[in-house]
């Protein structure tokens, strides 16, 4: 809890894909309406925007990079025993943009959502080297192969921790947005397979209960937005600033209202 009057925000993004240009539209209507994000979580896609932001990249500079984004950049085949592609290339493409940073060496406290597939539970970065991390979250099992991070062989959050909320919390932000871009879909083309795809998308979106530990959730309308195709990058980042404007005036509210709530809070503590 901030021990003064201003509060501390963070900000949560979840997993999707390439649906993860999303959070750049909602990054730039934030950033545009002078909301400080002074802490960053993210869980795959979540989490390699995340890193861009918590190492003190500005939204353009994130806009510019994003849009060189694609599979050739992230993937490459292997032989098909722990998965079929690798992202050993999306780790290298991180050093090689920012350097081999770590945690520590970030502008703001960043902390990264995985999954330990050995012990089938979520595991949370926050120290260490940052691009292995990333790597690691965006790996999703069964298609990417996971990686070894600190002794733990992990794939992606989004199996565990979606919206990473707890985690952002936790590193010590008074108010946490989060923005959840999984939201399931129904594809009627599908026939009754629609079901089964859209259970799974459910299960996803609300995997360790992330989405319930922030104060402000933005969730897009994407309707049957794309999970793999690069080339809807603009309809969804438009998406994102659609469902960031509609929040807007709720996070202005209670960011302008939370200060005193933090001023009483403090006090009694300190009395305590």
């Amino acid at each position: 809890m901030s021990s003064n009057t201003s509060p501390t925000v963070g900000i949560a993004l979840s997993g999707g894909i390439v649906r993860g240009f999303v959070h750049l539209g909602v990054l730039q209507v934030l950033d545009e309406n002078d909301i400080p994000l002074h802490i960053v979580g993210g869980s795959s896609v979540g989490s390699l925007i995340g890193y861009l932001l918590a190492a003190g990249l500005s939204i353009s500079e994130i806009d510019q990079l994003s849009s060189d984004l694609g599979w050739g950049k992230m993937a490459s085949p292997i032989l098909p025993y722990n998965g079929f592609v690798s992202f050993e290339k999306l780790e290298r493409w991180l050093i090689e943009l920012l350097g081999d940073l770590h945690f520590e060496d970030l502008v703001h406290p960043f902390v990264v959502s995985a999954t330990d597939m050995e012990t089938c539970e979520p595991y949370s970065i926050s120290s260490g080297r940052v691009a292995p991390a990333v790597r690691a979250s965006c790996s999703v099992p069964g298609f990417v192969a996971p990686t070894w991070v600190e002794g733990h062989l992990l794939a992606d959050g989004g199996v565990t921790k979606n919206t990473p909320g707890e985690a952002v919390r936790a590193l010590g932000a008074d108010y946490v947005i989060g923005v959840d871009v999984f939201y399931p879909t129904n594809r009627r083309v599908l026939g009754p397979l629609r079901y089964g795809l859209r259970a799974v998308e459910m299960m996803v979106q609300r995997s360790g209960n992330g989405r319930e530990e922030t104060d402000c959730l933005i969730i897009p309308e994407l309707g049957e937005a794309t999970f793999f195709d690069f080339r809807q990058r603009e309809a969804l980042i438009a998406a994102g600033r659609t469902a960031a404007e509609a929040k807007l005036e709720e996070i202005h509210r209670e960011l302008a209202a939370l200060p005193a709530f933090l001023e009483v809070h403090s006090a009694q503590i300190y009395a305590d």
